[in-house]
């Protein structure tokens, strides 16, 4: 049976905003852009921050990496807390949405959402389930499916169509109990990226983003965009 196929969607930070509100997160938080990655350009983003998604080109050299981090990491168990909200991604093109419920699930103590929220509830409903399981969970979820299609059709862009390759992927960075996770639907399970703190979160998920950059030197299209406590 083939997986189900999603549109993707856009790293447009006023899409992923309006995509969790409709899903009753309540807008004191918000995306925005991450200009630039040197000390002055990151200054300019709104603080606090509690999470980073990176989007960048899924590529052979990016792939080389993946399959050999995977291997080392196998034989080596890493130490993943067992708080940290993690699944899987068996949808096609759905890993923008999975991205934000990274983001979004891992930061329950500092978000607020609406009493019925469909977003909130799918998290609750799944938090202590198998990544799999997840995966299988937001195959059957509706309200999350129909929220993600009308935010893909909304981008600046004209959506793809779902048949379209799309080679492009995001991934989110959240800090857990003091460590910094990458966590990506693509993979077996969280990474672990050392230490972080909630006022270092920026520039820690910043220095691993570096790293993709640095892998494919030729690869501009490369997007960071920060969950930021709203200044306005």
């Amino acid at each position: 049976m083939d997986s189900p196929r999603w549109l993707p969607l856009e790293s447009n930070p006023e899409v992923m905003t309006k995509f969790v509100n409709c899903l009753g997160m309540r807008p004191t938080w918000q995306f925005g852009d991450v200009y630039g990655l040197d000390p002055e350009l990151l200054s300019m983003v709104p603080r606090p921050v509690c999470a980073v998604l990176l989007l960048f080109p899924v590529t052979e050299k990016y792939e080389a990496f993946k399959h050999e981090e995977e291997e080392k990491l196998k034989g080596h168990l890493q130490d993943v807390s067992p708080d940290v909200y993690f699944m899987k991604q068996t949808i096609g093109n759905a890993c923008g949405t999975i991205g934000l419920i990274h983001a979004v699930a891992n930061n329950q103590k500092h978000l607020e959402f609406e009493p019925d929220s469909p977003l909130k509830k799918f998290i609750v409903q799944t938090s202590k389930m198998a990544s799999e399981e997840k995966a299988a969970f937001l195959e059957k979820d509706e309200s999350i499916r129909v929220t993600h299609e009308s935010s893909a059709q909304e981008g600046q862009t004209e959506a793809p169509s779902v048949d379209e390759k799309v080679n492009l992927h995001f991934i989110a960075f959240v800090n857990v109990g003091g460590q910094l996770y990458e966590l990506d639907g693509r993979k077996p399970f969280p990474i672990v990226h050392g230490k972080t703190s909630e006022d270092t979160l920026l520039e820690d998920a910043v220095e691993v983003c570096k790293v993709f950059m640095a892998r494919d030197p030729q690869e501009v299209r490369f997007t960071i965009i920060a969950l930021s406590k709203d200044s306005y």
